[in-house]
């Protein structure tokens, strides 16, 4: 059984006699990361691949192990956030373009990985509220991002909260350039980000944001493939 993430279909599990270590055109569409054009045939409740054939194959994952491991954490995320048999048309382009960035960074893959778990979060509805406070609606500078509120929290607000505030997990404190980086992960494509790398401390935080973001919003907990990610 293989799990395809198709672009009319959405995600399908499908059935198949055709073996991946084989030479043909077939097998070269059954390998992980994948572009390619499949015949199906449903059977009732259940679908079966009888061919195949390569659209692209983003050979250049498989060849780096730091590669590898980052494309199949976001395969796995990306897997958690699809409900079976509903398309997602602009899931499906962002994960193209994950893969052909991917294939040509060298290193620090983790900014690219911060970058499209953001704009999945937009994708399925859930992006932090960016453009002013949640709580007044100011767009004054920011202090707090309040991950169960949604969004980020004015200094005025802040102040309104409890003074242990930053001891709650979910609650980050932040400055306008982390806001500016959250945007323009938002307002670009990844092709843009090929070369971009956040210094080490920041990419840390903003890695924990969007984790917990995850976790909480869209209820997607750690992943198998998380504990091998390079970091």
């Amino acid at each position: 059984m293989l799990t395809l993430f198709s672009l009319k279909y959405g995600k399908i599990s499908a059935g198949t006699g055709i073996n991946e270590r084989g030479k043909g055109k077939n097998a070269l569409a059954m390998r992980p990361f994948t572009h390619g054009r499949y015949e199906l045939f449903k059977n009732r409740d259940t679908y079966n691949i009888n061919s195949a054939e390569v659209i692209r194959s983003y050979y250049g994952i498989g060849e780096d192990p730091d590669k590898y491991m980052t494309c199949a954490y976001i395969l796995e995320f990306t897997e958690k956030l699809l409900p079976e048999e509903e398309p997602s048309p602009r899931l499906f382009s962002l994960l193209t373009e994950f893969f052909s960035v991917m294939e040509q960074r060298k290193n620090r893959f983790l900014t690219l990985v911060i970058a499209y778990q953001l704009k999945a979060l937009a994708i399925c509805g859930h992006a932090p509220a960016l453009d002013g406070c949640i709580r007044c609606g100011s767009r004054e500078t920011a202090s707090l991002l309040d991950v169960k509120e949604g969004g980020i929290v004015c200094q005025a607000c802040a102040e309104k909260y409890p003074s242990n505030n930053t001891k709650d997990s979910l609650i980050y404190e932040i400055n306008f350039g982390i806001v500016n980086i959250l945007r323009y992960f938002l307002d670009h494509p990844l092709s843009s980000f090929e070369k971009l790398a956040l210094d080490p401390p920041l990419e840390k935080l903003l890695r924990a944001i969007i984790k917990d973001y995850i976790e909480y919003h869209l209820d997607v907990g750690p992943l198998k493939s998380e504990a091998f990610l390079p970091m």
